[in-house]
């Protein structure tokens, strides 16, 4: 009897499964900044669209929407917002409750402190 040693083929490896919560994040991310480009498609188009109908302003619906998408779904975006009502007030006094915290949430941050 010869004894042969059998050499078994190296056995590949592979990752483990993404879960569910990995991929429904990553959706999530793509969806986020889908809608933040939206909202920054709609205020480059609210510009021509103001100008083409000066009677009717359909350009500032179209830009109060842009800003309320891009300042929910871009971070830059909410930050940049923050600071200019923090530095011009007068802005903030003149939006409503509703759209102030359409835009920011229920809770938004003080820059005063």
């Amino acid at each position: 009897m010869t004894s042969e040693k059998s050499s078994l083929p190296p056995q590949t490896t592979y990752a483990p499964p993404m879960t569910i919560n990995v991929k429904r994040q990553s959706v999530n991310v793509a969806a986020r900044q889908g809608l933040a480009l939206t909202g920054l498609g709609l205020i480059l188009l609210s510009v021509p669209v103001g100008f083409a109908t000066p009677a009717l302003p359909l350009g500032l619906p179209l830009a109060v929407v842009g800003a309320v998408l891009i300042g929910r779904n871009a971070v830059w975006a909410r930050q940049w917002l923050e600071h200019a009502l923090t530095r011009h007030p007068q802005i903030e006094k003149m939006a409503p409750n509703w759209l102030v915290t359409r835009v920011f949430g229920p809770k938004k941050r003080d820059f005063a402190d």
